[in-house]
């Protein structure tokens, strides 16, 4: 079987970082290198969030009070700032997925379309 060269990593649209971060911190306190390797794990290698991203995202979340954050050992045993969703994480994870699911659904139905064609 021969295997196929895997797409370059896809690049996220403004703001969707954010989304992803609070949706994985959702499933309880995870540390900021692990949420990047579960984003890549899940999306199958098509999202590599830099560590240049992700850590100013992280701390902008955490500032907004969207994410609650403590310090305690990793699975290393070095000490790893772990973060947790607060109520008002939720919140605007809900509203975020909404307004991302309704977007998705829009752009999907536009990019239905086939030339000529009435929708």
């Amino acid at each position: 079987m021969v295997s196929r060269p895997s797409p370059p990593p896809a690049e996220l649209p403004q703001g969707t970082l954010d989304l992803l971060i609070l949706t994985v911190a959702a499933l309880g306190p995870i540390h900021g290198y692990a949420i990047a390797q579960r984003l890549q794990q899940i999306s199958r290698e098509a999202l590599q969030v830099q560590q240049g991203s992700l850590y100013p995202a992280l701390h902008r979340l955490e500032k907004r009070g969207l994410l609650r954050a403590e310090w305690k050992a990793s699975e290393t045993g070095r000490e790893a700032k772990f973060y947790r969703l607060s109520r008002r994480g939720r919140a605007a994870l809900a509203e975020e997925t909404a307004n991302w699911t309704r977007l998705a659904e829009a752009v999907g139905l536009i990019l239905r379309l086939v030339p000529g064609e009435a929708p």
